[in-house]
This record gives C-alpha cells, structure tokens and sequence, in this order.
C-alpha cells in the first residue's frame, strides 16, 4: 500500500511567543497605568517638557547664553527676558534651558553608573562561595559611610571641577546604596526553588542571575535609580556650589543657582525661577519610580495581568484558516489511503 505524502501546516499562531506580552505593548499599558494616576502624570509631563527642552536648548535658546548687556543686569521679567537677568545680564531663561541637557546628561550618566555598580555588588553578595559574599557586604557596610561630597571633593584635587567629579561621585555613592537596599530581595530569589533547579541543571550563575534575579529586583531597582537621579540633581547644585562641580564656563542649575543666592535679599527671583525647577524635577523623578515600580508589577497592576491573561488567550487560539487546512488535509489523506489500496483488507488494515 503506498501513501502519498502531504504536508501538514502549522497552527497559526496570533503572536510570536505564544502567551507572552510584547515589548511594545507592556510600555503601551504601563504608560497608560502610570497616566491614570496623578502622581504618574505629573511626573510624565514634567520629564517630558525636561527632554523636549534639553534637546531645543541644544539648537536654540531665546537669547545666546553667552549674550550679556551690562545695562541689563538684575532686570524684572519682561517681553525680551521672561524670566529676567542675572548679574551679568544674561537671560535666566536661556540659561536653564541650556543647564537641563547638563543636568539631564549627568543625571543619566550617574544612574547608568550606579546601576552597573549596585548590581556587580548584588552579584558578588548573593554569590554561593560564602567568603566573596561575606567580604563584599563587609566593604559594602565599610565603604557606603563615605559621604558623598567628601568623596567628591577628594576627585576634585586630581581633576579639578568638572562633570565628572559630580558622575563619579554620585554613581559610586548611589551604587552602594543600591547594593545594600536590593540584597535582600536578591537572596530571596537566590533560595527559590526555580532558581535552585537552574543551577542544578547547569546553567552558569551569571545567566541565572540575568535571566531569574535581576527581573524579579527591577521593581526596587526603579524606585532606587529614580531616587538617585533625583538625588544626582540636588548633588550637582550642591557640589557647584562648593566649587567642585560644573565648572563656571558650563550652564547647570547649579550654577544659575550658585551666581545669584549672593543676591537672594535684593534680587530674590533670580533664585527663584532655578530653585523651583531643580524641586519640581526632583519631586517627578521621585514620584516617577514610585509611580513605575507599581506600573511594572503584575501583581499590583491589574491591568498588566489582564493584559498578560488576554496575550496568553489569543496566542493559544489557531488561526481559522490554519484550523481549515488543517482538516482538509487530514480529508485529503483518508481519500489517499481508500483509494490507494489494493482491496478492503488495505482498508480494513488502515
């Protein structure tokens, strides 16, 4: 008896890994849990307006910053200077425009630092050999008493006032930090079964900690980088201030605020206008992680569940057409089996 081969179609499938959320649509339903509350909204639009205006400032401010009239200084808001002058009679508005890439670029710089930092520590500290771990939370507890400012101050004798002395500073600081806070929650993870049926099946420790630890620590991990860029644009005034931060010739909040707080009891607005955009910033920054860390996590957003449940449906529902050739094919081979045989006993055999 001799049958015919035919090729049976897959099930189609509606997403590409059945029961998962894609990339996009997960940032499609955070943002939109974030946006209904009030905290997350704030802090959306006030990051955004903070992107949107580095990114002009670098092209176009309403007066150069480096424009300065002598019969100008000390001006009240008016037409050509919204905001008014400072002492030298530059445009405050121009000047904050141009300081928000700074601020922005240390802000990123000192997250992305601190992160790398915090988890290589998480890594070594929840480590299996017992005696990296041991030393690492020691040096861990040894080194995060180190203020921030002192440290800072001790780069600045080498490298004098600069952007990096406020990164470096700020990223090693806030990586201890982190380190210590997401540690415990590390080794929980660390102790679960899933993860202890990993190491037994051989996969490496760094792909475990990849691919088990760290998405289980990303909500403490937001709410901590949050904080630190928050914290990184209050350290940069302060450290401005103390003349080991930005240097003068380079626009930051820092020093709009450092150039005119001489001034606060004649001139109080000159203070005013960067004071209030270093606290509004630092409040959506802070109410930001918070507001991600809730948006992130499918066991406080009902929505992301709902979201992940409604993914996992669809994909495990084939295609009609799929569905359709499917049965025609299988019609197909019981016709070629009936007609292919011999007599009834190749029937009766099929």
């Amino acid at each position: 008896m001799s049958w015919e081969h035919v090729d049976r179609p897959r099930l189609g499938l509606k997403a590409p890994f059945p029961g998962r959320l894609g990339f996009f649509g997960r940032i499609r339903v955070v943002l939109a849990s974030m946006w209904r509350k009030v905290s997350g909204r704030y802090s959306l639009i006030v990051l955004a307006i903070w992107i949107l205006v580095s990114l002009v400032s670098r092209f176009w401010t309403p007066v150069p910053i480096w424009t300065t009239d002598g019969y100008r200084i000390w001006r009240a808001p008016s037409r050509a200077h919204l905001l008014g002058t400072d002492g030298t009679g530059a445009d405050i508005l121009s000047w904050l425009m141009a300081g928000s890439a700074t601020n922005l670029a240390i802000s990123l710089l000192a997250v992305v630092l601190s992160g790398v930092l915090g988890l290589l520590l998480v890594m070594a500290m929840v480590s299996r050999r017992s005696g990296v771990s041991q030393t690492v939370v020691v040096l861990v507890d040894a080194l995060i008493s180190l203020p921030t400012v002192l440290l800072a101050l001790i780069l600045a004798v080498p490298l004098g006032p600069s952007i990096a002395v406020v990164v470096v500073a700020c990223g090693f600081g806030y990586g201890l930090n982190l380190a210590r806070i997401v540690r415990p929650q590390a080794l929980l993870v660390a102790e679960s079964d899933y993860v202890q049926s990993a190491r037994h099946s051989g996969i490496g420790s760094f792909r475990i900690f990849c691919t088990h630890l760290v998405p289980n620590v990303i909500p403490v991990l937001c709410v901590q980088l949050s904080m630190s860029a928050g914290t990184s644009v209050l350290a940069e005034a302060g450290l401005t201030y103390l003349g080991v931060g930005v240097p003068s010739g380079l626009p930051s909040w820092g020093h709009s605020l450092t150039t005119s707080v001489k001034f606060i009891n004649v001139f109080p607005l000159t203070v005013l206008w960067p004071g209030l955009v270093v606290t509004m910033v630092v409040v959506a920054l802070n109410l930001f992680g918070d507001a991600l860390c809730d948006a992130i996590d499918p066991v406080t957003n009902s929505r992301l569940r709902a979201a992940v449940a409604a993914a996992g449906r669809s994909a495990l529902q084939p295609a009609p057409q799929a569905v359709s050739a499917q049965l025609d094919d299988s019609d197909h081979l019981v016709e070629n089996a009936i007609y292919a045989g011999e007599g009834g006993n190749d029937v009766a055999e099929y």
